[in-house]
């Protein structure tokens, strides 16, 4: 499967964005696919993810309510809806997918197979 990242832009503190992951490919209805960022200087982290089949959802800590992840099988596209966007939020964003990824490895990157390019927000003051 191919991914296709989108929505990244500029944003002010406490603004919104949502994130568009595109995938083509068949079976999309059979990976979990999750968000991670990475900040300069930082490693990548877990952002969110939502699972293959019945879509169940995960979050990272720090999200806390702000973000909602969604996805449409029938698009082959997964969103981010952030919300309350903080400073600490400026990343480039990749999205990932794996096919019938095990509830144990959703957080983790090396687990997943298919990555996009990424897409950058950036959040302002």
């Amino acid at each position: 499967v191919q991914l296709q990242a989108s929505g990244g832009g500029s944003v002010r503190a406490g603004g919104s964005r949502r994130l568009s992951c595109s995938a083509s490919g068949r079976a999309f209805i059979n990976y979990t696919v999750a968000w991670f960022r990475q900040a300069p200087g930082k490693e990548r982290e877990f952002v969110s993810a939502v699972k293959y089949g019945v879509g169940t959802t995960y979050y990272g800590d720090f999200v806390k309510g702000r973000f909602t992840i969604s996805r449409d099988n029938d698009k082959k596209t997964v969103y981010l809806q952030m919300n309350s966007l903080q400073l600490e939020d400026t990343a480039v964003y990749y999205c990932a997918a794996a096919s019938f990824l095990h509830d144990d490895y959703y957080s983790v990157g090396r687990y997943y197979n298919f990555w996009g390019q990424g897409t950058l927000v950036t959040v302002s003051s």
